[in-house]
């Protein structure tokens, strides 16, 4: 019975400390100027970083913007999504 309930723990433990990406893709509807703005905005990018970050966007198709806990990713992920950004949640592996 004991070693059940530490083997539960443990699983929920893991689950809490699992690490989540936050994937932001480009598209062709937004401006740098709006996507930057959100990324400093949401997800407390400085500056320099939100125009990296729009820059791997736009050449490259996509780009993690931040990773944390799966609660915080769905906040900011939201946030994305209701400023018309395409962003995904993805399992860090």
């Amino acid at each position: 019975m004991a070693q059940i309930q530490l083997e539960e723990d443990l699983e929920i433990v893991i689950e809490n400390d699992k690490q989540f990406a936050l994937i932001l893709y480009n598209d062709d509807v937004n401006t740098f100027d709006h996507v930057i703005n959100c990324l400093v905005r949401i997800c407390h990018h400085q500056v320099s970083q939100a125009e990296q970050c729009a820059n791997i966007v736009h050449y490259k198709g996509k780009c993690q913007v931040n990773n944390g806990s799966l609660e915080e990713m769905q906040k900011q992920c939201t946030a994305l999504l209701d400023q018309k950004l395409s962003a995904k949640i993805e399992d860090k592996k």
